[in-house]
């Protein structure tokens, strides 16, 4: 028989984490184990977003409940799959009880996670993007010396519909032609209005925005339908895609997919996820919540599937506890083993 726990991470931040919709200072994340009497364990994490109802009590209450369901006698994956598909919890708290338990079994069989997934390797670096938040455009420069910005491959600013052209015109203005992504968390309500705001940001000097991010919230397909064709730039489905999807209507409001694990609800959905993506000719993006390294590296072992990686969580974390991914040269390296967080 298997044994589970779950504990509170309490995360510290190095910054105040401003995006349209909340700004917050600390986050308290989850943290699963299951282990065996022999000392095989695996490890995952629950990032909780409240943009999808989701908070640490009630993943915890969610967590009870599946004990009580039975989760000691799951036996296999599948197993573990339908009792998840049966009692339907959150998806931070699904994907950290699937990842703990993958880890476990391909620590007990000596394999690596993408080999247990059937996917690709990640490579030993990973090119991440860093986020921006939202702040007052007087506070920009500061930012950019202090966190060292200039060593990202691709920065992403959040925006949101008062500050977002200042606040491009600053990061034009002190790393000109630096990639951008430029992600709106829903902040606009309509395509017109969203399309004067492109307006603008084509006009400021300097400015290389890539890819533009959820502008809109996911409820405005017709809206997204209109957008695609206008739009200077390839549109991101974030908020729009979660745990499902129909891929055909996508494909016909997006151009890029952004997977995250900790809405997809695990790896198996997760890798699911990017190859109907693909199949439908959208291109695929791994990103993720404020998560610690233990999330991150997660993240990086699908990360062979995908063309973007915005995978900056655990350099927004004060104080990281488990480093098993480090940092360099705006590159993530994940420890090569799974990892055994003390």
């Amino acid at each position: 028989m298997l044994h589970w726990s779950i504990r509170p991470l309490e995360l510290p931040l190095r910054f105040t984490w401003k995006i349209s919709r909340n700004a917050s200072d600390a986050k308290t994340n989850l943290l699963v184990r299951v282990g065996d009497a022999a000392g095989t364990a695996g490890w995952g994490e629950a990032a909780p977003n409240v943009r999808y109802g989701e908070s640490p009590a009630a993943l915890l209450t969610e967590f009870e409940a599946l004990q009580q369901a039975g989760l000691a006698q799951v036996q296999d994956l599948t197993d573990l799959t339908a009792l998840l598909e049966a009692r339907q919890p959150a998806h931070a708290l699904r994907f950290a009880l699937e990842s703990a338990y993958v880890h476990y079994l391909a620590r007990r069989r000596g394999q690596s996670v993408p080999q247990l997934l059937g996917v690709p390797a990640p490579l030993p670096a990973v090119g991440t993007a860093f986020t921006l938040p939202i702040m007052a455009p007087g506070e920009v420069a500061g930012f950019i010396e202090r966190h060292g910005l200039a060593r990202f491959p691709l920065l992403k600013v959040k925006v949101n519909q008062e500050l977002g052209v200042d606040l491009l015109a600053e990061v034009a203005r002190l790393l000109p032609g630096r990639p951008v992504l430029v992600d709106g968390n829903e902040a606009w309500t309509d395509a017109d209005a969203l399309l004067g705001f492109m307006e603008q940001v084509q006009q400021l000097p300097a400015l290389n925005v890539q890819l533009l991010e959820q502008p809109l919230p996911a409820a405005c397909a017709d809206d997204y339908r209109y957008l695609r064709p206008r739009s200077p730039w390839p549109l991101i489905a974030d908020e729009s895609v979660t745990d499902t999807a129909d891929f055909h209507d996508i494909a016909r409001q997006f151009h890029v997919l952004n997977m995250k694990l900790m809405k997809a609800g695990g790896y198996l959905n997760g890798v699911r996820l990017l190859n109907e993506a693909r199949a439908h000719g959208l291109r695929t993006m791994v990103g993720c919540m404020v998560e610690t390294s233990l999330g991150i590296w997660s993240a990086l072992q699908v990360s062979g599937l995908c063309e973007i990686c915005d995978l900056d969580g655990l350099l927004i974390v004060r104080d990281e506890p488990f480093g098993v991914v480090r940092e360099e040269g705006g590159r993530l390296m994940p420890q090569a083993e799974v990892p055994e967080i003390g």
